[in-house]
């Protein structure tokens, strides 16, 4: 999770695990989420904002590698793969803290990973 990138931009992976792990232990569930868990959707999440940041670089279009024609871009795919693989292990998460959780909560970890994309342009 704290694997040096390729293109020198910070990994966000340690944050989100951290994040979603303290929103975890807030709500006293800690313990019931495997850690295997929470790190699979931090990396997810991570690969998906990564994904994410190269189509605003890049666009959706690329440029086929044989015959030159425009292409949809590659990462556009693996940017949907990354979200829905975000989406299930969120519900995964999410649905063992019902079951397990007796407070009322608000404020969910996977509200932030829009901001972390959009704030990710301001720092990189």
């Amino acid at each position: 999770m704290k694997a040096q990138q390729k293109n020198g931009k910070d990994f966000l992976a340690e944050e989100i695990y951290s994040e979603t792990y303290r929103w975890l232990k807030a709500r006293g569930c800690e313990k019931a989420v495997y850690s295997e868990l929470v790190m699979q959707y931090a990396m997810s999440v991570s690969r998906w904002i990564q994904c994410e940041e190269v189509i605003s670089e890049y666009g959706f279009l690329a440029k086929h590698p044989t015959t030159g024609a425009a292409i949809a871009s590659p990462y556009v795919s693996m940017s949907q793969s990354y979200m829905k693989q975000v989406n299930q292990l969120w519900y995964q998460i999410f649905q063992i803290v019902r079951e397990n959780c007796s407070t009322e909560f608000s404020g969910l970890p996977i509200d932030d990973a829009m901001e972390k994309l959009l704030t990710a342009r301001k720092r990189n």
